[in-house]
């Protein structure tokens, strides 16, 4: 799992590329918490563009990195989610809690 950093205002954007399995998910949840720490980001926006697989345990790193931006009133969004990864957000009820946009500006203007 590759995961690229970019910010824009007080936003991060987390670009994924690989696959988020119980393989990679520990190594990307560490970096993706370290990230938002040294860069004071309040929100997050997750980049599905690279991702090709997801299991549970990728749920598991979107849902911690949710409740850690809304400890401080930050919020999440999603983009770029392929038919695949966004089937899995949707059996695993994330797509009721966090936001799907279509682009990474309509993620950043809506907030």
């Amino acid at each position: 799992m590759l995961l690229k950093f970019n910010q824009r205002g007080n936003t991060l954007v987390v670009a994924l590329e690989g696959e988020l399995d119980h393989h990679s998910s520990e190594s990307a949840r560490v970096k993706i918490d370290n990230k938002i720490d040294e860069t004071g980001a309040i929100n997050l926006v997750f980049d599905f563009s690279g991702v090709n697989f997801m299991d549970s345990s990728g749920i598991g790193v979107v849902i911690g990195r949710y409740r850690k931006v809304a400890d401080f009133g930050g919020k999440v969004g999603i983009i770029n989610l392929r038919p695949n990864i966004k089937r899995v957000f949707e059996l695993g009820g994330l797509l009721k809690i966090i936001k799907e946009y279509n682009t990474l500006d309509e993620a950043v203007m809506n907030w």
